[in-house]
C-alpha cells in the first residue's frame, strides 16, 4: 500500500470515528406536552420565559402538537421543576415531561414533516 493510500485510509478512519463520537454526544433536552396553548402569542410567551433560564440553549413550541422542547447548553442541565414552574406560571398545564437525548432541531424535525 502506498503512502497516500495509507494516509487516505487513516483520514477516513479518523473522520468516521469522529462522526460516531460526536453523534453519541447528543444534546439533552426536556420535552413537555402542554395544554392551553392556542395562539402564537402563547408560544412566544413560553419561549421568552424559557429562554431567560441560564441553562437554555434553544426552545421550540409546537401549538398543533402541544409540544414544548427546551435544549440545554453544553455542560448544563435543565431542571424539570423549574421548566414546569415557568410554563405553569405562564398559565398553561404541563401534562407530561420527559428528558430526551435529542436537540431541539431533532425534535422539531421529527414533529414537522418534510415538505
Amino acid at each position: 500500500m502506498t503512502f497516500y493510500a495509507l494516509k487516505f485510509v487513516a483520514t477516513a478512519a479518523i473522520t468516521l470515528a469522529t462522526g460516531i463520537f460526536s453523534s453519541a454526544i447528543a444534546a439533552e433536552s426536556v420535552k413537555a406536552t402542554v395544554n392551553g396553548m392556542v395562539c402564537a402569542f402563547c408560544a412566544q410567551g413560553i419561549e421568552k420565559r424559557l429562554f431567560k433560564l441560564p441553562a437554555t440553549q434553544a426552545v421550540f413550541v409546537d401549538l398543533k402538537n402541544k409540544v414544548v422542547a427546551v435544549e440545554a447548553r453544553a455542560g448544563q442541565t435543565l431542571d424539570n421543576n423549574v421548566i414546569t414552574a415557568e410554563i405553569t406560571d405562564a398559565g398553561y398545564d404541563v401534562v407530561k415531561l420527559e428528558t430526551v437525548q435529542l436537540s431541539v432541531a431533532d425534535i422539531k424535525a421529527a414533529i414537522k414533516p418534510a415538505k
